[in-house]
């Protein structure tokens, strides 16, 4: 399968697998995720990924440079992708919190690992509780209707940044399945 033809998650799974035969440990967060967990609902052009092995960047750009992207400032482009690439700085966490879970998914063209859905909603509460971004709550409600969260450990998380008030204002918006 060529660049070209991968949707963000084939390429999130090429890009997992070929960083992980490398030694390079890296786990998709962001918006990517919102797009993953909402099954499209949302739509991201760059997957961000956490260094959660903490790589030297030279490796991750010697990596990438294998299979083709070139780093520009803080993204990688590959020519035939209008997907950015993004590596950011671990450690894997929300707020103040180290990520609880973390998921492999294969794809058609490799394996890569994601945030669990909770942490996924702590993530984008986190935009809006600390920069009262609405979209990132519109985004964390899209991934609870979609998926199985614990809200009650959202919730604990919530307080534990000082957000329990504005938590429970929300709750009913983060109905979730099953």
């Amino acid at each position: 399968m060529s660049i070209a033809d991968m949707t963000p998650i084939d390429l999130a799974g090429y890009i997992g697998d070929h960083l992980s035969q490398r030694g390079i440990n890296v786990v998709l967060s962001g918006g990517a995720c919102v797009a993953y967990y909402s099954k499209g609902q949302y739509v991201s052009m760059d997957l961000d990924f956490f260094n959660a092995g903490f790589s030297r960047r030279d490796k991750i750009t010697a990596a990438m440079a294998d299979i083709g992207f070139r780093e520009d400032k803080r993204y990688f482009r590959h020519p035939d992708t209008e997907f950015l690439i993004e590596f950011l700085p671990g450690p894997l966490g929300v707020g103040d919190e180290p990520v609880g879970k973390i998921i492999e998914i294969k794809t058609r063209a490799g394996t890569f690992k994601i945030i669990s859905p909770t942490d996924c909603v702590k993530d984008r509460l986190a935009g809006y509780f600390h920069w009262d971004d609405l979209q990132c709550l519109e985004q964390a409600v899209l991934v609870a209707r979609e998926n199985r969260i614990d809200l009650d450990e959202i919730e604990k998380w919530s307080a534990a940044e000082g957000k329990r008030d504005l938590f429970q204002q929300i709750r009913k918006r983060l109905k979730t399945k099953g």
